[in-house]
């Protein structure tokens, strides 16, 4: 897998966004730790609300910015997103408001609509070798799982030598480092056509995305994908203190399960390249996605009747992020050998979009539905949700083996 590397352009590319993800992983802790500091008794609240607005941006600016930014260079959209998140992050340790927060988080989320599924809609053009482009995909996903593992205490040790709103500077840095990997990879190529007007390109990522197979089935099983992130983000704390983890303390038990998960993420994101050789793309994703629905009812049912140890929720978390790395690492693919390369960045655009609207419908129902009921109906709901994309799925494999 690592022989990918040897390609400098996506050699450049794959550390920009390294450094891109390490910088929004400190970002993500530095504004918890400024909100306490701003509103300890209202620094919830301010987090949450920092969470949807980046998922709202998320959901109605990738496709927008998609139209309006075709047929510019793809190295000038890149370099330029990173400046812009460079800039409002070094702003950030002025931040003495939550009303700054949120703006900030605005334009670093706008910012990074833009950046992420230009970079993707980038890859298969510097890759153009199937065997090659997977070797990235699961590198891609083994940076995202380190950076959820790693980033957390490498704030934490910061924190201890600088102030919290110091890391927004140690963010804007990561942020440069990104946009030199961009300018080193010497991009030549544009973003999408300008074949049709505005208005039309605006919507063609979305038509593309429903009207071709591969990437409207990896559209459906984005849903289970959203379900296993609200219920290891959202849930994973309740089930815990529910199953008799100190409420006043569940960090290291939360840590415990976290960790699991990323690691079965990182197991399945290794062996991918090997296993997609032989089994198609759609068989894994649906092997994944069966997986997480039996898990996530498995973790439901032990939870109404009696709880969870921590090292039972860490076995089932563990499975969970295997499944969660089979779903998404190939997805990528099939945009790739579907759609036309003149039309990857409207269509990664907007599936980066539909994706996060899922994530807007299981965030607050996990949210929700852990507040007002008891541990574990959360996770039951939210299984029936991933089951019912399974069927959905599983369908549309079928109708289309039969043609």
């Amino acid at each position: 897998m690592l022989t990918v590397l040897r390609n400098r352009r996506f050699a450049a590319l794959f550390a920009s966004q390294v450094s891109s993800l390490a910088a929004t992983g400190l970002l993500t802790v530095a504004l918890a730790l400024v909100a306490v500091r701003l509103d300890p008794a209202g620094a919830a609240g301010i987090i949450a609300t920092a969470l949807t607005i980046r998922i709202a941006v998320y959901v109605v600016v990738s496709p927008i910015a998609s139209a309006l930014l075709a047929g510019r260079s793809s190295r000038a959209v890149l370099i330029t997103a990173d400046l812009v998140r460079l800039a409002v992050a070094a702003a950030l340790v002025l931040a003495t408001a939550p009303w700054q927060l949120y703006l900030g988080i605005v334009l670093l989320q706008t910012a990074s609509a833009v950046f992420t599924p230009t970079y993707q809609a980038v890859i298969p053009r510097v890759l153009p070798d199937e065997r090659d482009y997977t070797a990235a995909q699961s590198l891609s996903r083994l940076a995202y799982d380190l950076e959820s593992l790693l980033s957390p205490p490498l704030a934490a040790l910061l924190v201890l030598v600088l102030p919290p709103q110091a890391l927004f500077a140690v963010t804007a840095l990561g942020f440069l480092g990104s946009a030199i990997g961009v300018l080193l990879a010497g991009l030549h190529d544009q973003v999408g056509s300008t074949a049709e007007p505005v208005g039309r390109r605006l919507l063609r990522g979305v038509g593309v995305l429903l009207r071709t197979p591969g990437p409207r089935f990896a559209a459906v099983l984005d849903a289970v994908s959203a379900t296993i992130y609200a219920t290891v983000l959202v849930s994973s704390v309740v089930l815990l203190i529910d199953s008799g983890t100190d409420p006043a303390d569940p960090s290291a038990a939360l840590a415990v399960v976290l960790v699991a998960f990323g690691l079965g993420s990182i197991a399945v994101a290794l062996a991918l390249p090997a296993l997609l050789r032989v089994l198609r793309d759609t068989s894994v994703m649906l092997l994944g996605a069966a997986l997480a629905v039996i898990v996530l009812a498995a973790a439901a049912v032990a939870a109404l009747l009696g709880g969870l140890s921590v090292a039972a929720l860490a076995a089932l978390w563990l499975v969970l992020g295997a499944s969660s790395s089979a779903i998404s690492t190939p997805s990528a693919r099939l945009i790739r050998a579907e759609v036309p390369a003149e039309q990857h960045a409207a269509v990664f655009a907007a599936r980066f979009s539909t994706s996060h609207a899922w994530y807007a419908v299981t965030y607050p129902l996990a949210g929700v539905l852990g507040t007002l009921a008891p541990s574990g109906v959360a996770t039951a709901v939210l299984a029936g949700l991933a089951a019912v994309a399974v069927v959905i799925g599983a369908a549309m494999v079928s109708s289309r083996v039969r043609r």
